[in-house]
């Protein structure tokens, strides 16, 4: 998952359970209500003093937003048995001589 949509999808959440709409916050934060949108969807990567800008329309700190994103990254345990684990490899055909490294995710 890109941080873009992370944020994207806090920024909404906080937005929405403030009951506020897109040109509210938009007007507040001075920027367009499409550009806001496109944010929110994670379509858009913005600049720090467009994250600021909207942090402020909120009543946020940037620093509240990065802990808001927790919420909504996902976060797999490894270790846990009972998820569900897809392995991806590299494509090589382990050797005895290799280590095959895999990248595990959720399924």
């Amino acid at each position: 998952m890109l941080l873009r949509h992370v944020i994207g999808a806090a920024l909404r959440r906080i937005r929405l359970d403030d009951g506020r709409t897109l040109r509210e916050v938009s007007r507040a934060a001075n920027i367009s209500m499409p550009y806001l949108s496109e944010i929110e969807r994670g379509r858009k990567e913005p600049s720090s003093e467009i994250l600021a800008g909207i942090c402020a329309a909120l009543g946020l700190t940037l620093l509240d937003l990065l802990n808001e994103t927790t919420a909504e990254a996902m976060v797999v345990d490894l270790t846990s048995v009972t998820a569900p684990v897809t392995a991806i490899t590299s494509g090589h055909a382990p050797s005895s001589r290799s280590t095959e490294i895999a990248l595990a995710v959720a399924a």
